[in-house]
């Protein structure tokens, strides 16, 4: 006999042929050392704990094709916040000092957080007094910087900006000053000069604005002559102190207020931006309405414990994740998953941290601490994400290194060669080499490579995408394709009755009691499918005796004196009973009763419904589309063709999708292109690990879930994929633009320079101007993040 029934059975399946823990190869990546355990271990056995009893292992992995996986949280990381440290070069610096400490296997830095991070080779090789040394060693290069420890990371992005005074005057208010003096002095200078005592006045005065707009950049350039002396200030300094030994006034002046005003917009717009990304991880609430014995109370949302019952009225934040046990309300869950549209929920409903009521009162009963919930995991995913760098800032902080060293030496080259061996004028030639070092900061580079990233990251999770790290946003952006898992993915993952085909010695209704009853002690969710419909149509259940699940097979049990047998054709053939050739998209349910069969029942999964449209959209993106499924292949085609997927792999093992996207992967890189997997992030967390991106959808309140993953979409919309790869994809076409437009304005103002065609006065303008264009261009992620 030949049919295109699914297997059916209950073996721990959930409906997936080849489905469950079986054939899983999980390996744990600790540094660069892996083990290897291997078929029938769960992913939340004992076995996948640490001996200390810390939370799953979740980490998966080929060492051969990531260096790294993502770094568990309780890896022992301490995380300090550096209010001030906004200095690209003397993070760079600090950094160094830290990774060579002993006890520390690496460190770095985050500007646009200002968060420092390390990681030591094991907990115990700390020492007592880490905190001080950290103090000292960013106090060595910036010695006015606020160091705090933070506990894990959470709640690192500082909106809280110090004024940057001198003897008490803000930069805004000197910046006035100098700029009002410059222009006073620079009109004397080119206008009165041949007067008598004139040039003298307007030479003090240009002097007077360099000092009022750049006293601090003097101070710190002395106070970093011996630990940084590329530092931005002391390469302004230099430029500008070597225009007053040669003369020009107007110049010098010029570039310390030029620089002064550039590092002023800089930093407003990247503290702007700080808000922006903060506002859109401002989810959880800080205050929640306890229910207690003597009426409502307000404490602190950190203050509630499991269990405990809070009350969430129209327009109030759910403060810790929960069930709810009394009321309804159409809950606002954009926070979470970027969708507004509300969700309905009652009395047995699942809620989250950040969910806002819109029309309802309701009591939920907390499962989950506020540290603990979705919403703080969300936060601490993002803000963390800057410790995975992708390659594009890797480079830029090496070529940074590199750049300022060479472009200093060149202006050294400039300065000397040509009066040296031509007998050229030494002062036009200084002058010339001055123009080097006012483009010798890569700031532009530094600073806006980084925000670009970040603002990214925010971006989709503002839209219920979250991404892990910079890295793992830049492999998505270069997707060439996505394998899908099938159940849960592109469809529902919950089954449905969708036919029944009585043998005609009894009625429909009579055929889905007589199962409905027989199947009503088993947990499976085929069997729950059944009851479900039966309740639907308001049959009432026989009573049961003697039921028994049979491995592979279904079950038998005893429903009001008839012997019922329910399961696959095997089942049935075991017991001599007669099975009809049955053509049917979904899982077959054979029935029997009394030794005679009764008919079948097919249950099938459902297809979502934005399925056919993201297939569809990223078809037409370039990108090609897989679908890797443990299920027949009958059921495969139909789906496949539902969601018009061309390339279709069924009866898989998890061992056997690994395979699969493994030999796809030399292909894929060839063409510089990336694979992603996108699964439920627990039972194909292999295939997850083994892709350049895994992805796990419809995670929202899944630790584990969440834990497996590269990115997560909290939702099940398989189009929020497009959305993620076009966020990706924007970010990469925005941080190539500042690149090109960085690296282009600086070594044409060099040539220019060089070639005697602009002064200081055109240099300094250009290169404040493209760091503040490059930062502006950063910014575009924020605003525009519900466009892509």
């Amino acid at each position: 006999m030949k049919n295109n029934e699914e297997e059916y059975g209950y073996n721990s399946r959930s409906g997936n042929v080849n489905g469950g823990s079986q054939g899983l190869g999980i390996v744990r990546i600790i540094g660069r050392k892996e083990t290897q355990s291997h078929a029938g271990i769960s992913v939340c056995s004992p076995c996948s704990h640490d001996s200390d009893g810390s939370s799953p292992v979740s980490e998966f992995e080929d060492v051969n094709l990531r260096n790294y996986r993502q770094i568990p949280p309780d890896d022992g990381s301490l995380y300090f916040l550096a209010r001030e440290l906004d200095c690209p070069h003397c993070s760079s610096l600090i950094v160094a000092d830290l990774q060579s400490l002993p006890y520390l296997a690496d460190a770095s830095y985050n500007l646009l957080t200002r968060t420092l991070v390390l990681k030591p080779k094991s907990p115990k090789s700390i020492p007592d007094d880490i905190e001080s040394t950290v103090s000292e060693i960013i106090h060595r290069y910036e010695p006015d910087v606020t160091v705090v420890p933070l506990s894990d990371g959470h709640e690192s992005i500082s909106t809280d900006e110090k004024e940057d005074t001198i003897f008490g005057v803000s930069l805004k208010i000197r910046l006035i000053i100098g700029l009002a003096v410059f222009a006073l002095g620079l009109g004397l200078y080119y206008g009165f000069a041949e007067l008598s005592g004139v040039r003298i006045t307007a030479c003090i005065l240009l002097l007077v604005s360099y000092l009022a707009a750049g006293a601090d950049v003097l101070l710190d350039a002395v106070r970093k002559i011996k630990t940084s002396p590329f530092s931005e200030q002391m390469l302004m300094t230099v430029a500008s102190l070597g225009a007053v030994a040669i003369g020009e006034y107007p110049e010098a002046a010029a570039v310390m207020i030029f620089y002064q005003v550039g590092e002023y917009f800089q930093d407003r717009a990247v503290n702007h931006s700080r808000a922006s990304i903060r506002a859109l991880l401002d989810i959880c609430p800080d205050k929640a309405s306890l229910q207690t014995d003597d009426g409502i109370v307000e404490v602190r949302a950190s203050d509630v414990r499991i269990g405990d019952r809070v009350v969430v009225r129209p327009g109030e934040k759910v403060p810790c994740d929960g069930v709810v046990i009394s009321g309804h309300a159409g809950m606002d869950t954009s926070n979470l998953t970027g969708e507004s549209v509300p969700r309905s929920v009652s009395e047995g409903s699942e809620v989250y941290s950040g969910f806002i009521s819109r029309d309802g009162v309701i009591e939920v009963e907390v499962r989950k601490k506020a540290d603990d919930s979705a919403a703080s995991e969300i936060i601490r995913m993002v803000e963390k994400a800057g410790e995975r760098k992708s390659r594009t800032e890797n480079f830029i902080s090496v070529f940074a290194k590199y750049y300022t060293p060479s472009v200093v030496a060149l202006a050294v080259l400039t300065a000397l060669i040509p009066p040296l061996l031509f007998g050229e004028m030494w002062s036009v030639w200084i002058e010339r080499a001055l123009i080097f070092l006012v483009v010798s900061c890569p700031c532009a580079l530094v600073i806006s490579i980084p925000l670009t990233y970040f603002s990214g990251i925010g971006a989709a999770s503002g839209r219920g995408i979250m991404v892990k790290g910079s890295n793992y946003l830049d492999a998505l952006g270069k997707a060439g394709v996505v394998f899908f898992d099938k159940t849960g993915t592109l469809t529902r993952g919950t089954f449905r009755l969708s036919s029944i085909t009585g043998s005609g010695i009894m009625s429909d209704d009579e055929l889905l009691r007589l199962v409905a009853s027989a199947e009503n002690g088993s947990a499976h969710p085929i069997a729950r499918s059944v009851t479900e419909a039966a309740e639907k149509r308001g049959l009432s259940l026989l009573n049961i005796s003697d039921f028994q699940e049979i491995s592979g097979r279904g079950i038998r049990a005893v429903a009001d004196g008839k012997t019922v047998l329910a399961g696959n054709d095997r089942l049935l053939k075991d017991e001599n009973i007669s099975v009809p050739d049955i053509s049917a998209v979904g899982t077959v349910i054979h029935v029997a009763a009394d030794g005679v069969y009764a008919g079948t029942l097919v249950v099938a999964d459902e297809i979502r419904e934005d399925s056919a449209a993201a297939v569809d959209k990223l078809s037409k993106m370039g990108i090609s589309c897989v679908m890797l499924t443990g299920d027949n292949d009958s059921i495969a085609a139909s789906v496949a063709g539902h969601v018009g997927i061309s390339e279709y792999h069924a009866s898989l093992f998890p061992a056997d999708k690994v395979s699969l996207v493994e030999k796809s992967l030399k292909k894929i890189h060839e063409k510089n292109r990336t694979a992603v997997f996108v699964g439920d992030g627990i039972n194909d967390a292999p295939a997850l690990a083994l892709a350049d991106v895994g992805i796990a959808m419809g995670a929202m309140g899944s630790d584990a879930a969440i834990e497996a993953a590269d990115a997560v979409i909290m939702s099940d919309e398989p189009r929020k994929l497009v959305t993620g790869i076009g966020i990706a994809r924007k970010t990469g076409t925005i941080v190539r633009q500042n690149i090109v437009l960085a690296l282009a304005v600086k070594f044409l103002l060099m040539i220019l320079g060089a070639m005697g065609i602009v002064g200081m006065w055109f240099a300094v303008f250009g290169d404040v101007g493209v760091m503040i264009l490059a930062v502006l261009n950063s910014m575009r992620m924020i605003f525009n993040r519900r466009s892509a």
